[in-house]
């Protein structure tokens, strides 16, 4: 074995070689493997042996390397992810999970294929439980667990591996950043960091309301050497940032005034030791705290204290949709219900902190960082700094999870700033508390609904109001309060509606996107009450809700008319199989009388694809280089969904040509063009339309430089793409060709900005060009004298419009019911409290059910190939689902959410005693 460091220190094997790291003794393994020896594979979410992203073998075991002091290494060997290759080959394992899709943004994935390696080696043949009793420690915030067994069961049982699937648009494909995510070498945020950056740490209030003044800051850095600067409100050109162009009312850092605990006071720069040695109190800091708004209530009162001084009140905005007339309906109505719901904020909980960093480019500033919207950070950077948006460049790193959470920027003002200060690379990752503190959440809210039907069970009347926690700034608040009213009459037919929603500023953590804008919240409301009017109906659950499923030719309360791809009918019949097995279960199991009761839920869906009654365009180029190869330039961020493997897949089919004829640029502002954000679930509509208008424009440009019929093969060669057209085969003069600074010498670009129309006053237009529909259903058990819930299975049925691959699909639909799962019986963010994953909860291997997925494929003539989005309908209707269930196990109507064990107990016992 070949050394590969000289110095005296720790003597230790990694990956079979011989290595001596001169650290201080107490050093993480973690950071020796990343930072000393470049072994970057080994990832950190929390520092804390919370995650297990960081799991490493330790003479064979599995360990979490940031909890091991590098001299408990001393004389023993290391295996990390970068160990299990035979070169460039990938083993069995890794083959595995990027056959399954095992790895969606792959921030997790080594943790998991080491975690995994450890079971394999001490059980050859482990059973499913065996599987995630071993990888336990490893959270996944995307995937929802289940491709990861079925990769691991896969590696372990020998099966032949097959050849890998070919075809475009509906094949089963693996990813085709699937071997960086397995192997290791995808870059993400805190992985590419120059060698020579200095670091940036933001200091942050630990207070939720308060004034502060700032003391004798060159006294603090003269007794600490190594620190460059601390900056302040005073050193950002235009301090102000935020989602809408009229609404930068957040501060990069606070000018004597925080608003919420976390918000960035000052910001430390330095080399790394010295920005991560001192402690925050050492800062000279005064804080005089101010009454803090932590609630709506306190928020709405009349003459509340002003979050943001310069409004009239805290209503940050309003949203409204109304058609018919609700009044006379439900006078008309056979039955009526409602009810009141509360939700808590919700923390995304990607496993990859905010990271990144900034060098100086030119006049301008180049910004590596982990992000959804590479093309909206550049406008906020920009506007920041003061510069054109063409002189700053946005190149996202792999980003390991987000969920709409890194729609906001975060280190990327920071580091431009001091990049711009300092003319030298400068980088920031946030700790864990960090990002859970400043970071923004998923919008508490306080929803009233009523609803009515007929005799017959149909919906004559819908009603919900809608009031959201937007935090201390308003980041999507506006996007939520406008999504709602849409969405709240439920994915059904009904004549009269009054609908609406309204966001308040608080003294709370900004409240942002997450997964559903807000469409969540509602449909915890207005399940609840179908079931009640199902109920009150005489009517089963899964009948009432296909009797009144919208369908097409129906109108919206929107007044928009479907005119096709609204499967949601199709969805709710493909569980009826499911529904009758699982409510004769659930009834076995409780006539037994073993104490804990079973009970069966269902919950539906609708989701608007892409922006809300706006525009909502995204470019997509392809390329012929002079090289014969073909490059899909693709500015759509893929953060784990599966976008750059799609929207390939849709160019080869319409260029007609294998998905490994491409080379792939994603999301670098200097060489895409701007493919929207990944948000909305609208990638796959959007930007798939916009690769299929691309791939056929350039197939056009090859067959007439070929002279080729429309019918022609084009057939990628060594040396460039062949035309062949009725047994003539054409080749194209590449070398006399001009090239682009890109190399290209051919190019096609394809544009598509969905039609819709702005609502009017009344909320009625055209919100979307389309809508995703789905229907599952649940069923748990509950230990009544503990209030605990465990999901036993779960069947979901999605229309997608059409699956362009369906591993992903499945696999987005799995990682959403895990998010709709924690949403309904665990996670709840308290500032203060839960800013870890120690407290804070998120579902693991143990707690996701048995997962049937079943695609409905009902075509949107509008997508690429009938395609639409996915990503939100996952997790939509699944607390609904879990909510039902609960009821229908204990009698006990939930409206408070999450379902904690004391809050159900407390509920199971009010109804005992009521029923006294």
């Amino acid at each position: 074995m070949n050394e590969i460091r000289t110095i005296d220190g720790i003597r230790f094997t990694v990956n079979g070689r011989a290595v001596v790291a001169s650290v201080p003794p107490g050093k993480r393994l973690a950071d020796v493997l990343r930072d000393d020896l470049g072994l970057t594979g080994t990832k950190v979410g929390c520092n804390a042996g919370d995650c297990g992203a960081c799991t490493v073998l330790l003479d064979g075991e599995a360990v979490c390397a940031c909890m091991v002091p590098a001299a408990q290494a001393a004389g023993r060997g290391v295996v990390t992810v970068e160990g299990l290759a035979a070169g460039d080959e990938p083993n069995r394992l890794q083959r595995a999970f990027a056959r399954h899709g095992a790895a969606q943004c792959g921030i997790c994935t080594p943790g998991m294929l080491m975690a995994a390696t450890a079971l394999l080696a001490h059980d050859p043949a482990p059973d499913r439980q065996a599987v995630e009793d071993a990888l336990g420690g490893v959270l996944c915030r995307c995937t929802g667990y289940q491709k990861i067994v079925e990769a691991v069961l896969d590696a372990a049982g020998g099966a032949a591996e097959g050849s890998v699937a070919d075809g475009a648009v509906g094949a089963r494909l693996a990813r085709v950043d699937g071997l960086a995510k397995v192997t290791g070498r995808d870059v993400f945020g805190a992985d590419g960091v120059p060698a020579d950056a200095l670091w940036l740490r933001a200091v942050r209030s630990p207070h939720a309301s308060a004034r502060f003044t700032l003391g004798n800051l060159e006294g603090f850095l003269r007794n600490r050497p190594g620190l460059e600067a601390v900056l302040t409100a005073a050193d950002v050109p235009f301090n102000g940032f935020g989602i809408y162009p009229d609404l930068k009312d957040q501060p990069v850092l606070a000018d004597r005034l925080v608003r919420y605990r976390g918000e960035a006071v000052v910001a430390v720069v330095g080399k790394r030791a010295a920005v991560e040695g001192f402690r925050d109190d050492d800062l000279p800091i005064s804080y005089t705290p101010l009454t803090a708004l932590t609630s709506l209530a306190e928020a709405m009162v009349p003459g509340a204290p002003l979050v943001q001084a310069d409004r009239p009140g805290n209503k940050l905005i309003d949203g409204v949709v109304r058609k018919g007339d609700v009044a006379a309906a439900v006078a008309g109505a056979a039955h009526v219900a409602s009810g009141d719901f509360t939700t808590s904020f919700v923390e995304h909980a990607y496993v990859e902190p905010e990271a990144g960093w900034a060098v100086r480019d030119g006049e301008g500033v180049a910004v590596h960082a982990t992000t959804q919207a590479p093309y909206m950070d550049r406008t906020e950077v920009a506007s920041v700094l003061r510069l054109a948006p063409e002189q700053v460049r946005i190149v996202p790193t792999a980003c390991g999870g987000g969920f709409g959470g890194k729609l906001d920027v975060s280190v990327q003002p920071l580091i431009a700033v001091a990049a711009m200060r300092f003319d030298r690379p400068v980088a920031c990752v946030y700790s864990r508390p960090e990002s859970m503190a400043s970071s923004t959440k998923r919008h508490p809210a306080e929803v009233r609904a009523r609803f009515a039907c007929d005799s017959d069970g149909r919906l004559v009347s819908a009603e919900l109001a809608a009031n959201f926690n937007t935090g201390a700034y308003a980041s999507w608040g506006p996007t939520v309060a406008g999504r709602v009213p849409v969405h709240g009459s439920g994915p059904y037919r009904v004549a009269n509606a009054e609908i609406a929603g309204a966001a308040f500023f608080t003294n709370g953590p900004p409240a942002g996107a997450f997964r559903g804008f807000g469409v969540p919240q509602a449909a915890i409301a207005h399940e609840t009450l179908m079931d009640d009017l199902a109920a009150a109906a005489g009517i089963d659950r899964l009948e009432f809700r296909h009797r009144n499923a919208i369908a097409v030719g129906d109108e919206t309360a929107t007044g928009q008319r479907l005119e096709a791809s609204a499967g949601l009918a199709a969805c709710i019949d493909a569980l009826r199989g499911r529904w009758a097995e699982y409510g004769a279960s659930a009834e076995r199991h409780n006539r037994a009388g073993s104490g804990r009761r079973r009970g069966i839920g269902i919950g539906c869906m609708w989701y608007g694809i892409g922006n809300t009654a706006m525009t909502n365009p995204s470019t997509i180029r392809v390329g012929l280089g002079a090289n014969g190869r073909f490059t899909l330039f693709n500015g759509a961020v893929d953060i784990g969904q599966g976008s750059s493997t799609v929207l390939a897949q849709i160019a080869a089919e319409a260029l007609g040509v294998p998905v490994d004829s491409f080379d792939l640029v994603v999301g670098d502002t200097a060489r895409t063009a701007d493919a929207g954000k990944t948000s909305a679930s609208r990638q796959t509509f959007v930007s798939g339309k916009a690769a299929e208008l691309a791939a056929l424009d350039l197939r056009a440009k090859i067959l007439r430089l070929a002279n080729a019929g429309d019918g022609a093969a084009i057939v990628p060669g060594p040396d460039g793409p062949a035309i062949r057209d009725q047994g003539i085969e054409h080749k194209l003069p590449l070398a006399g060709m001009d090239a682009d600074g890109e190399g290209m010498v051919l190019l096609g670009e394809g544009t598509f900005d969905p039609p819709t129309q702005p609502l009017d006053a009344n909320g009625q237009g055209v919100p979307y060009a389309t809508y995703g529909f789905a229907a599952q259903i649940a069923e748990v058990e509950v230990d009544p004298a503990f209030g605990t819930v465990r999901v036993l299975r779960m069947a979901a049925a999605h229309d997608v419009g059409r699956a362009i691959n369906p591993m992903l699909v499945e696999g987005q639909i799995h990682g959403g019911i895990a998010q709709g799962l924690g949403l309904a019986l665990m996670e709840e963010y308290l500032p203060g409290r839960t800013e870890n994953l120690h407290d804070y909860l998120i579902p693991t291997f143990g707690d996701m059910p048995e997962i049937e997925v079943m695609l409905i494929e009902d075509p949107e003539p509008l997508g690429p190939y009938g395609a639409k989005g996915v990503g939100e309908p996952g997790l939509v209707p699944t607390a609904p689902a879990i909510l039902g269930a609960i009821r229908d196990a204990v009698g006990v109507r939930v409206t408070h959410v999450p379902c904690l064990p004391h809050r159900l107990r407390a509920a199971i016992l009010a109804k005992e005693s009521s029923d006294v």
